[in-house]
């Protein structure tokens, strides 16, 4: 029998609460919260929805904002979730998978699909995540109590799907599409659930990005940096760094791969999941592909639901942090 290799929930009692009914509260109040919101998007969740981008920050900011994905998210079939959250810490050129057979929440474990996970070593294409790497990430582990929570909701603890934790690195657009073939059957699978981790833009000095587009042009060339005293008003700066964002909602719901890059190259935007959004666009358009598909074209086509950001820039010393919440259905 395996031994059990059990990764510790190393940000609870900072990034979120440890203290599981607490949590579990907090959690249910705000998928209850946005499902009173979410009265014009038609049935919820969305049959099919198996793929979600949800925000990663601390609950006290992005708790809220995340419960749009997860109210949408169809786990009626799934057999297996993979979670695939950026690298803010270890270098790494590709992916990389943990080494550790469980994944804990202060709520209870959460099992790691070991036969998949080894079935994908073999390919020899990703890396082995190292035991205090794995413990340092936070991309992953501050989506465990969304999930645990929701599959609590639909199994019991004994018949949780299990999770395929993969962590992404500074992948360029060639891996990114090579991981994404690679992904793209198991994308295909309806009994696959995917969650991808990111925020959204990261604005300010402390964050090395202080891009702002004037209100007369859509031109990204035409933007600037700001300097701490600047203090723009047409439009605001927290303006600006809404359609920098919705600019990049915009190339990733319409879908092609390649333009969602180039919009991130042209405005810069600190997208810090850019690198795993990237993997499941390349897989779905695999999928998607006259070869492969045959298909509904909004079969797989992320819808934005959820956008917010941690405050309103006004000046140029000034700094935030943006969350959206999206769901495909596949």
């Amino acid at each position: 029998m395996e031994s059990l290799s059990i990764r510790e929930a190393s940000h609870a009692g900072s990034w979120y609460t440890d203290h599981g009914p607490t949590l579990t509260s907090q959690l249910q109040g705000w998928l209850e919260d946005a499902k009173q919101d979410m009265g014009h998007l038609g049935e919820v969740p969305r049959p099919g929805a198996r793929i979600i981008i949800a925000p990663h920050a601390g609950y006290a900011y992005s708790g809220p904002a995340a419960a749009w994905a997860y109210r949408m998210l169809d786990v009626s079939k799934a057999k297996r979730v993979f979670l695939l959250g950026p690298s803010h810490h270890l270098y790494l050129p590709g992916c990389a998978l943990s080494k550790h057979t469980h994944y804990a929440t202060p709520n209870g474990n959460l099992p790691l699909d070991q036969t998949t996970i080894e079935t994908l070593r073999r390919t020899e294409q990703f890396k082995n995540l190292s035991v205090s790497s794995d413990s340092s990430e936070h991309s992953l582990e501050m989506h465990l109590p969304y999930i645990h929570h929701l599959l609590s909701l639909s199994f019991m603890e004994e018949d949780f799907p299990p999770l395929v934790p993969i962590l992404v690195g500074s992948t360029n657009p060639s891996t990114e599409r090579e991981f994404g073939t690679l992904l793209a059957p198991y994308v295909a699978d309806p009994a696959n659930v995917f969650i991808i981790s990111s925020d959204f833009c990261h604005w300010g000095s402390r964050f090395s990005y202080t891009y702002y587009l004037p209100a007369s042009t859509t031109d990204p060339s035409e933007g600037m940096s700001l300097r701490s005293k600047d203090q723009p008003r047409d439009p605001p700066i927290h303006e600006s760094i809404a359609r920098l964002d919705k600019m990049a909602m915009v190339a990733i719901e319409h879908g092609q791969h390649a333009d969602f890059l180039a919009t991130l190259r042209d405005t810069g935007n600190t997208v810090c999941g850019r690198h795993p959004i990237g993997v499941i666009m390349a897989a779905i358009e695999t999928l998607k592909s006259p070869k492969t598909s045959g298909g509904d074209s909004d079969q797989g086509k992320f819808h934005f639901i959820r956008y917010e950001r941690s405050s309103d820039v006004v000046e140029g010393k000034d700094s935030s942090v943006s969350y959206a919440s999206a769901f495909a259905v596949l």
